[in-house]
């Protein structure tokens, strides 16, 4: 434990809301597994039971409302409507043509409108008369309470719209195009792989998860994705300063945004097939442990744990969850023994479910490659995290942690003890991504 003198900056995000948004998810998983509710619909409404239960303790018990990083000011009257109106306008247009920009992008994209995809499509068809309906009352309620209701959509508004408008910010139209441009791609590719995993929950038997060690350690994996899935989802449903779970800024950094999409579809690199695929001539843990019963329980324990220290990592995260974006700092929960415990755990992941060192081909070629290519992957996830540390270096709140893992945290201080170079051998990382 750390010394009393030295105390752990203070965490964005409560223990609770986290807590609470998986209570919900379990209930709605027990209710749809009783009555066999595996659809796609079924799948977005455990999004719905985790992310409400997280927004009610938001409001009620952490009020984070009321946090200045809102930038709303609840003890001054409301401005009048007239006062904020020219504002919200340029706003709303501003707010209409990202997400017509964004509309066009998926009518390109032709992945978008096969397979998983198609559901998200389906979705964003359905919300899109809603969205605009209520757009214009929503940012106008907004404004009227914001301390500056000129923020990053008022400038890309400017922008849209021309000289009438006044000059932009540049810089804040850079981010606002960065932001939802995350929010675009990564909610399209989540909401795509919800009812996947949610049915596979759903439709799994439990004696049959019970009868042997791989089965059992089989479904608590798929759990763990579940929850991952969902708790990641709707962090990128609920970006919204009421909740204090705006976008503070998007990484401005070229390479933060290659080392992220180069490890989603469809750019994936590390897919079936792909140049990095590590799986040639190979195959998974349980074949090899074939007949080793107490192997198989340490060996599918111990990826079980891995596991669920990576849904641990989103779901501490409460409804702040995304990639490439700073949302707040988190400093509590797995994040107090590694600054990315996520990427470390994934990562670890790979290597005792892979086993890359083995192939069934007995091929010396494919054991090389296969390790080399699971290398390079971890690389790529080292890059990740030297990218997000520079963006997110640029908040204060993130020194402070930052320092203070380097001089208390297991896993820094492991790494440096084991590569010799002081406390600065670990990437400094909290994926606010």
């Amino acid at each position: 434990m750390p010394p009393a003198a030295d105390p752990c900056p203070p965490s964005a995000v409560s223990h609770g809301v986290g807590l609470v948004g998986l209570a919900g998810l379990a209930l709605w998983a027990m209710v749809a597994r009783h009555y066999g509710m595996n659809g796609p619909n079924a799948g977005f409404a455990a999004v719905v039971a985790c992310g409400l239960p997280m927004v009610l303790w938001s409001l009620l018990v952490d009020k984070v409302h009321r946090n200045a990083s809102t930038g709303i000011d609840w003890q001054a009257s409301p401005r009048r409507l007239r006062a904020v109106l020219d504002i919200s306008l340029v706003k709303v247009a501003g707010l209409w043509a990202t997400w017509l920009a964004i509309a066009i992008f998926y009518c390109l994209a032709r992945w978008y409108w096969n397979g998983n995809y198609r559901y998200s499509m389906d979705l964003f068809m359905d919300a899109a008369p809603w969205l605009l309906l209520f757009s214009f009352p929503y940012v106008a309620w907004l404004d009227r309470r914001l301390v500056e209701p000129r923020d990053a959509t008022y400038a890309f508004g400017q922008w849209v719209i021309g000289g009438a408008a006044g000059k932009p910010d540049m810089a804040q139209v850079a981010n606002h195009a960065r932001a939802w441009a995350v929010k675009g791609f990564f909610l399209a590719f989540m909401l795509s792989i919800v009812p996947g995993n949610f049915a596979s929950i759903v439709d799994w038997r439990l004696d049959h998860a019970f009868a042997n060690p791989v089965s059992l350690a089989a479904f608590l994996i798929a759990v763990m994705f579940m929850i991952d899935v969902c708790m990641a989802t709707v962090g990128y449903l609920l970006t919204c300063k009421p909740l204090d779970s705006h976008i503070r800024s998007a990484n401005p950094l070229l390479a933060g945004w290659v080392a992220a999409l180069i490890c989603y579809p469809p750019f994936v690199l590390m897919g079936g097939g792909g140049p990095l695929d590590y799986h040639a001539g190979g195959a998974e843990w349980d074949v090899w442990t074939q007949g080793h019963r107490a192997l198989q329980w340490l060996l599918g324990g111990w990826l079980v744990l891995l596991t669920a220290i990576y849904a641990w990592a989103t779901v501490v995260f409460g409804i702040r969850f995304s990639n490439l974006t700073h949302r707040g700092i988190l400093t509590h929960g797995p994040y107090r023994w590694s600054r990315h415990p996520a990427y470390l755990s994934k990562n670890l992941f790979w290597w005792f479910s892979a086993l890359p060192f083995l192939t069934v081909s007995g091929s010396l070629t494919d054991m090389v490659r296969n390790c080399a290519m699971l290398a390079i992957t971890n690389a790529v996830y080292y890059w990740r995290a030297r990218t997000e540390e520079a963006h997110l270096s640029t908040d204060s709140a993130y020194r402070a942690y930052s320092d203070w893992m380097e001089r208390n945290a297991p896993v820094p201080r492991l790494f440096a003890w084991m590569t010799g170079r002081g406390r600065k051998a670990e990437p400094a990382l909290n994926p606010a991504e």
